[in-house]
């Protein structure tokens, strides 16, 4: 299956990813920053053997919010962030970015 977009197709991610007309590189690393988030978050919430369903018990959410932040087709705020992160046993950091220096 491919996609055109702006009249390019696109068969694989990859092609739309490397394509660097379509995306800077401030956008890409914020897609990347996004994807590692919620991969983050899965991975801690599989870990723990926590459902999509149980965790919203947990956090007052509903389980179809969770599907969607998961899923990245919603963007928490930062108090939803905080409702999810505690029954994972994480909390949110500011730490430096070694990577801008």
């Amino acid at each position: 299956m491919s996609k055109t977009i702006n009249g390019m197709k696109y068969t694989t991610f990859d092609d739309l990813w490397n394509d660097l007309e379509l995306l800077t590189q401030a956008e890409k690393e914020e897609i990347q920053l996004r994807i590692d988030f919620v991969g983050k978050l899965i991975e801690a919430r599989e870990q723990k053997g926590i459902s999509q369903k149980r965790l919203s018990e947990m956090t007052g959410l509903k389980q179809p919010a969770i599907a969607r932040l998961e899923s990245m087709n919603a963007t928490p705020q930062l108090d939803t962030i905080f409702k999810i992160l505690k029954p994972l046993g994480y909390t949110l950091a500011i730490v430096p970015d070694t990577k801008s220096e």
